[in-house]
């Protein structure tokens, strides 16, 4: 017999558990405040950094006569002159080129590795893959020492090379465990089914594993895109010219001379250099999300 909301009062609007949410007040408490304060707190960075890029210079500082929260002449004036100006579209291909070399490398020593550990199960796999973890605990101004001295000795330094060979240090790491929780997700069942029809494991992990593991992927793709995209330290450390600058490094050091900040161009640099992150990110947010709850359910 079928159960209905007459015949079982739990299956009502108003019964325990999330009924409270129906009443206005606590709805406002419970689900619209929290909401709002999330929205503003996530929203207000890119809104305070759009208005900055716009404002002319006597309006940055005049808050007597103009509000610090819009803007009452807007002018391009900060964005011409860091787009033509300065060395902010280098920066921007330099930082894409890295970050899109960094996460290819990444990505295929993480799955190689994740492959390894979850569906070989060779002797210590376990400690291997906890290892590995715990290399991303590391914090990275430990490691730029060391990898200072094999960059020098490899004659890598200043070069785009030295951070498509470093950041992966990082990188590897995480994708290797994110990677890990979603491979261990999928049957193993279809992964004995090809090795009885003769597959090799090369021919599982290209056509078994790969395909059904690409939201894993995808998600592990933007969190290596991100970090690389976002990186500092290892790009202050082994880049000197400023054509060779990534976006953290390059709006911070070339647009700041002493005690002078030129805010709007700051500014402006900030936002486009979030803007592309923002839109991949917006492009696969449900692979991300679906991947990352894939890697923590088990």
């Amino acid at each position: 017999m079928a159960i209905t909301a007459q015949n079982d009062p739990s299956l009502n609007d108003d019964a325990e558990g999330m009924s409270y949410l129906n009443r206005l007040p606590r709805r406002i408490v419970t689900v619209y405040l929290p909401l709002a304060v999330f929205v503003f707190v996530l929203i207000f960075p890119f809104y305070w950094m759009a208005i900055t890029a716009v404002k002319p210079n006597h309006q940055l500082t005049n808050y007597e006569q103009y509000s610090p929260f819009w803007v009452v002449e807007p002018t391009l004036d900060h964005i011409k002159y860091l787009l033509f100006e300065t060395s902010y579209p280098g920066w921007l291909w330099n930082t894409m080129l890295v970050a899109f070399g960094s996460t290819v490398l990444s990505l295929a020593a993480s799955v190689f590795a994740a492959y390894a550990i979850e569906r070989v199960r060779f002797t210590g796999s376990r400690p291997a893959g906890l290892l590995i973890f715990l290399a991303y605990l590391v914090p990275p101004s430990i490691l730029f020492i060391p990898l200072a001295v094999i960059v020098f000795q490899f004659g890598i330094y200043d070069t785009k090379l030295a951070l498509i060979f470093t950041y992966p240090t990082f990188l590897i790491p995480f994708c290797t465990w994110l990677l890990m929780g979603y491979f261990r997700s999928i049957p193993f069942e279809l992964e004995e089914s090809a090795l009885v029809d003769g597959a090799t494991r090369w021919q599982i992990l290209i056509r078994v594993i790969l395909p059904l593991a690409v939201p894993g992927l995808i998600s592990a793709g933007i969190f290596a895109f991100t970090l690389s995209w976002n990186e500092f330290i290892y790009a202050l450390t082994f880049i000197q010219s400023s054509e060779n600058k990534t976006i953290p490094v390059g709006v911070l050091t070339e647009l700041v001379r002493g005690d002078v900040f030129e805010w709007g161009a700051l500014m402006a640099g900030a936002l486009f250099g979030s803007l592309p992150v923002v839109i991949l990110y917006s492009f696969f947010v449900d692979s991300y999300v679906s991947s990352m709850t894939g890697a923590v359910k088990e």
